[in-house]
């Protein structure tokens, strides 16, 4: 089969790139071609042999500028002239995509559907929802004060509006809310055959709109079985990836500084380095990767994954089991459904300091008990590659 993924950013940059590059390679080790679709970026790693790419744009320019062009947030003329390109070149068999909202924008999938009326033959539109974009126009479920907001989900998207749910901008939350009813009123969605949600907690929030309840499958995301080895730990507790107030990272350092006499290690990048370096007993090593990361999540002696929005399928929560490391992390969203709680990991109430600092000292006050937790997340059983693979190709119709 000929597969196209189609993600706005096509280098390393989250959680949503990790799961695109490893799909691709695993497409392609079952016999599969791949090709990639996206923003052209010099920093781009996977491509297509029609090099055909969407001009960047940079949000951060300014929201005056980018309201000279609301077309190109909300509808891209561009994206649709140059995946044509790409249809016509590569002739995918499905057309599968990812994060495409507000830089790609939903009118490629209009493109895709011309091509397929045009090819006469089952091509399918496959979209793995990484976020809540589907039912909230600022993608989080949450207001400016990162507190859970529901409101959207029945249609009504002037609440994104008039509570300047999009990065505490009345301007961005317009474009967000005008985006969101021109896609509902121009149908684009409803041409996808099948809406991958990488948790169940996704899949309930995406069924409460009528357009997309038959259409959504519950499949977690997949991970490489790592072979599960004792390595001597460290001293430290550590949170990794996007550090910001949503992602419960101020939460955590709260706990940080009762807890004087545990060093808390932080690896990623966001907004909040510069309230890392205000605690004492906290350090920011900068964003690791590789073999790098995984040893520093190897040694660490627990994770912590403190978010304080609805997460979907966090790959941090997977891949600190993954490598032996038992997980704190907020009953927030999907994360749940990635624990064994009380053996590979524990749950705490997200925004409390004082429930993630009791849970912390109840895991870490006992060497036999941290020894459980840690040798319990080798029993720890994930979608691999190849069971993964086996359910996407029954989506993918084969």
């Amino acid at each position: 089969m000929k597969i196209l993924l189609v993600n706005k950013f096509l280098y390393p940059k989250g959680g949503a790139e990790t799961y695109v590059f490893k799909l691709g390679e695993t497409l392609e080790k079952y016999g599969h071609s791949v090709q990639y679709f996206g923003l052209d970026n010099p920093k781009n790693i996977v491509f297509n042999n029609a090099g055909a790419y969407v001009s960047d744009m940079d949000f951060g320019a300014g929201v005056a500028k980018n309201l000279t062009a609301p077309f190109r947030i909300i509808y891209s003329a561009e994206a649709r002239r140059k995946i044509r390109k790409v249809l016509l070149d590569f002739e995918p068999d499905v057309v599968h995509l990812n994060n495409i909202q507000f830089h790609l924008t939903p009118s490629i999938i209009l493109e895709v559907e011309k091509y397929r009326k045009k090819a006469k033959r089952d091509v399918k539109i496959i979209y793995t929802a990484h976020d809540y974009q589907l039912v909230c126009p600022s993608h989080g479920l949450f207001d400016t004060e990162v507190s859970i907001c529901e409101k959207c989900l029945g249609g009504n998207y002037t609440h994104c509006f008039k509570t300047k749910c999009m990065k505490n901008s009345r301007a961005k939350s317009l474009l967000a809310m005008l985006d969101a009813y021109f896609w509902k009123f121009k149908k684009a969605y409803d041409y996808i055959d099948t809406i991958i949600c990488p948790s169940n907690f996704l899949k309930n929030k995406l069924d409460t709109d009528p357009r997309f309840a038959k259409k959504t499958v519950a499949l977690h995301n997949f991970i490489e079985k790592q072979e599960f080895s004792a390595v001597e730990k460290g001293d430290y507790v550590l949170e990794f990836g996007h550090l910001s107030r949503d992602k419960g990272t101020l939460t955590l350092l709260e706990v940080a500084k009762r807890m004087p006499n545990v060093r808390f290690v932080f690896a990623g990048y966001g907004d909040a380095e510069a309230e890392i370096a205000k605690v004492e007993n906290a350090e920011f090593v900068g964003f690791k990767t590789g073999d790098e990361l995984k040893e520093l999540i190897q040694k660490a002696l627990c994770s912590v994954y403190p978010s304080e929005w609805y997460e979907n399928c966090p790959f941090s929560v997977v891949e600190s089991q993954m490598c032996g490391t038992p997980v704190v992390a907020s009953r927030m969203g999907g994360i749940p459904e990635l624990l064994c709680e009380g053996k590979s990991g524990l749950l705490f109430e997200a925004g409390n300091a004082d429930d993630l600092a009791e849970k912390l000292k109840y895991l870490l006050g006992d060497a036999e008990r941290l020894k459980f937790f840690t040798e319990n997340c080798a029993n720890v059983a994930f979608e691999s590659p190849k069971t993964y693979y086996e359910k996407l190709m029954r989506i993918y119709g084969v």
